[in-house]
């Protein structure tokens, strides 16, 4: 069914994935996935019901194959709050409208590998999800011996977030999974500042810090003032203290002056 010959001259074009379609779609996945995806799978992504996808073709091809499938990508779009990994995006419980672009499969034939083709199905999946105002980020899994595919992703700049363990299950066995995501519209990891905290609640923030410090400059001033006025009273003291020792010590002396006995 799929077995191109990748030339210099090929044309590749980037089209949505029809019912006409269906078959050769079913074949590759077939070949591509461990994992056996359903019939209804299938007729969801050809009908767009719930998904998107796009397809990649060689025009350069003879008739009858020029149109044939030899890539694709579907993706689906979930509200961030039902997505499971709102911890991921600094979420913003306020605005419950805020939405992902999941990435379901990714495939390319193996004879056309290593042509930029999965980089730009998966740059149609971030231009749409860029589309949407209230989309935030592209995610998706990587199962984890799929170094190409991870490698690709990280060559994307996509930010890999969390390895789960046993995510997936084939064959009986559990194998981990990588959890990738790309942010779009503004959407930033909740690392950031501005993502936990709202512009008003920083600049509430920011002025308790200016107003703590300024208190703590006002506290320090006064003790500083409140120790010079005790220097300037314990020097008061001192000198008057300096008077007195010596107006004694005079009298002392004029009274061995008067009687005429040394002063040792």
């Amino acid at each position: 069914m799929v077995n191109p010959k990748v030339s210099g001259h090929s044309k590749i074009c980037y089209r949505p994935i029809r019912p006409s379609d269906i078959d050769i779609l079913e074949h590759i996945h077939g070949r591509l996935f461990p994992i056996r995806y359903e019939n209804a799978f299938f007729q969801d992504v050809v009908n767009g019901q719930d998904i998107v996808s796009w397809g990649a073709v060689d025009r350069s091809r003879p008739d009858g194959q020029s149109d044939e499938l030899i890539g694709f990508v579907t993706a689906r779009v979930v509200l961030a709050k039902e997505s499971g990994i709102v911890d991921m995006l600094g979420y913003d419980s306020a605005k419950t409208d805020q939405t992902l672009v999941y990435v379901l499969t990714l495939g390319v034939v193996e004879a056309y590998r290593s042509h930029g083709i999965a980089s730009s199905l998966i740059r149609e999946v971030i231009n749409y999800a860029s589309s949407i105002p209230t989309c935030r980020a592209v995610y998706l899994h990587v199962i984890s011996y799929n170094i190409a595919a991870i490698n690709l992703y990280k060559k994307m700049s996509f930010k890999c977030v969390r390895r789960l363990q046993g995510f997936y299950l084939i064959n009986g066995r559990h194998y981990d999974s990588f959890l990738f995501l790309y942010y779009v519209n503004g959407g930033r990891s909740p690392c950031s500042p501005l993502t936990v905290l709202s512009i008003s609640n920083f600049r509430e923030l920011l002025s308790a810090i200016v107003s703590y410090m300024r208190s703590g400059f006002k506290s320090v001033t006064a003790r500083l003032c409140k120790n010079e006025g005790k220097k300037i009273s314990r020097r008061a003291k001192c000198k008057e203290s300096y008077t007195l020792m010596s107006a004694t010590h005079n009298k002392r002396n004029g009274a061995v002056e008067c009687t005429g006995y040394e002063c040792v």
